[in-house]
């Protein structure tokens, strides 16, 4: 079973996918900041001047904190401002993505047009073959005896 186990991490794939998931972990927080730091301070601007991650509803007479933070030390709330954000979040990762797949793609057509339109060069046929149609030529263009 050791021996399946090597084998199957030693695949390209797995390692590929290793190093995608790595590389999308550090990608979501790239956007992660993009969204709360650029974006949602605009957002929050554009609604009033209100940060648009603490939007929340208390679900406890309890809460009565001004921020997000707080009122979840104070008992449960409904916190629909963060749940916006991370919205916001996956769609602009949606969005990047379907950006990149939509470029390899036309990448893709671009190689297979290029590759379509070049002509195919046939391995030139072995000395045999070319003698006898060298021959084959010479009987063609020689004269015909008439035998009657």
């Amino acid at each position: 079973m050791l021996n399946e186990f090597k084998a199957f991490i030693a695949r390209g794939n797995v390692m590929d996918l290793a190093v995608g998931v790595i590389i999308g972990g550090a990608f979501g927080g790239i956007v992660k900041s993009l969204v709360d730091d650029l974006i949602m301070p605009i957002v929050g601007a554009i609604m009033g001047g209100f940060d648009f991650s603490n939007y929340f509803l208390p679900l406890s007479s309890a809460v009565n904190a001004p921020t997000l933070a707080a009122a979840r030390a104070q008992g449960a709330v409904f916190a629909y401002g963060s749940f916006l954000t991370v919205l916001i979040n996956f769609l602009i990762l949606a969005w990047i993505i379907f950006l990149m797949v939509k470029g390899v793609n036309y990448l893709r057509m671009q190689v297979e047009r290029q590759e379509k339109a070049a002509p195919e060069e046939l391995p030139p046929p072995p000395a045999d073959v070319q003698l006898l149609t060298e021959i084959r030529d010479l009987l063609a263009t020689r004269p015909t005896v008439d035998q009657g």
